[in-house]
């Protein structure tokens, strides 16, 4: 059964996963969104969960970051069969 998304345990995990890999590829907000030539906001609100991140900006993100989206992936299916 599908709930909603927003703020689930997948999602939590999403941001803090997409957000750490920000990090540790010693990027800043801003220069990720440079990367993505979309506005720093951009950036901010999928972080704190304002807002979803589509397949296709998922991909765009991993890419401008460096880091590996299938891990990532993994660690969301985790946190999602945790909370069955």
């Amino acid at each position: 059964m599908m709930g909603r998304t927003l703020r689930s345990p997948g999602h939590l995990a999403l941001m803090a996963a997409l957000k750490q890999a920000r990090l540790n590829a010693g990027l800043t907000q801003t220069e990720l969104a440079g990367r993505l030539e979309r506005p720093q906001s951009f950036v901010a609100k999928y972080e704190n969960g304002e807002r979803k991140v589509e397949v296709v900006e998922f991909v765009q993100i991993v890419r401008a970051i460096g880091c590996d989206g299938n891990a990532i992936l993994r660690g969301i299916a985790r946190a999602e069969e945790e909370t069955d």
